[in-house]
């Protein structure tokens, strides 16, 4: 592993993914080296990799036992929420939400992001992290990976001031189709709670989602780190005929961008990201 990539979050990230790429060539049960083991097979210090491994424990993928070492979760159980058409709607939610960015690099896409992107773990793909809060409140940390050879010349800016889905369509003729969401409760790090702004080990809820375009090709890779003490998940069941009602351009996707899809490109998703009072 490259220990001399950008930025603390990058690190973290890139440690995360490794021994998420150990657990998910094992089985459930099966052992994976010690901490130790992992510091010298990954090049990165003791503390990052056992933030990694508190963090994938905490999220019930890893198991310690106290004299034998760590092994692969039971896996988790799946279940599916589709209507009877098996198109759903994502309503926006509520709030003025802002972003500030924390990263943004271009790099290869290692073994576990190019498997998800289908592309090869040598080729490049820009990484963005950033920090979206909602009325000036810190509610979620963004972890983009795309397809460098698709957003040539990419700059920060344009990123953050501008709709990439928008941008592909425009600029290089890609058009985003489908998007496949996943939804899991999890804990924060204490790096990822001083971003968010609550304790160690707050819980949250992560969002992993791969966006493709018309031809099914992966676009986009993004995980999603949503404060659960803030954010909350209602699934809307089409039960039935009903008219038609013009889509609301305004506000912000649980998980996506402000804009994105704001152009007639359908989503497929089962959720609904809505803004508690409280908390």
């Amino acid at each position: 592993m490259d220990t001399d990539m950008p930025g603390t979050v990058l690190k973290r990230e890139r440690t995360r993914d490794a021994v998420l790429e150990l657990i998910e060539s094992r089985s459930p049960g099966d052992a994976i080296p010690s901490e130790r083991a992992l510091c010298a097979l990954l090049g990165v210090s003791r503390p990052t990799v056992r933030a990694a491994v508190d963090e994938l424990v905490a999220a019930g993928l890893l198991v310690r036992e106290h004299g034998r070492g760590m092994f692969v979760a039971p896996a988790k159980i799946t279940q599916e929420l589709v209507s009877g058409d098996r198109a759903l709607s994502v309503p926006q939610a509520a709030g003025a939400w802002s972003s500030r960015l924390l990263e943004f690099t271009t790099l290869q896409a290692g073994a576990r992001v190019g498997r998800k992107l289908r592309m090869s773990p040598a080729a490049e793909i820009v990484y963005v992290a950033r920090l979206r809060l909602v009325d000036g409140a810190p509610m979620a940390i963004e972890h983009l990976h795309i397809r460098a050879e698709l957003v040539p010349g990419l700059s920060a800016q344009e990123l953050e001031s501008g709709d990439l889905y928008e941008h592909l369509r425009a600029t290089h003729g890609v058009h985003v189709h489908e998007a496949v969401q996943a939804i899991e409760p999890t804990v924060v790090t204490r790096a990822e709670a001083g971003l968010l702004d609550v304790p160690e080990l707050s819980p949250a809820l992560l969002f992993e989602r791969l966006t493709s375009d018309t031809t099914g090709r992966p676009v986009e890779y993004v995980h999603s780190l949503y404060r659960g003490d803030r954010y909350r998940i209602v699934s809307r069941l089409a039960l039935g005929p009903a008219a038609e009602v013009a889509p609301d351009l305004e506000g912000h996707h649980p998980g996506i961008s402000p804009g994105d899809f704001a152009h007639g490109d359908a989503i497929a998703s089962s959720t609904r990201g809505d803004i508690q009072t409280g908390g």
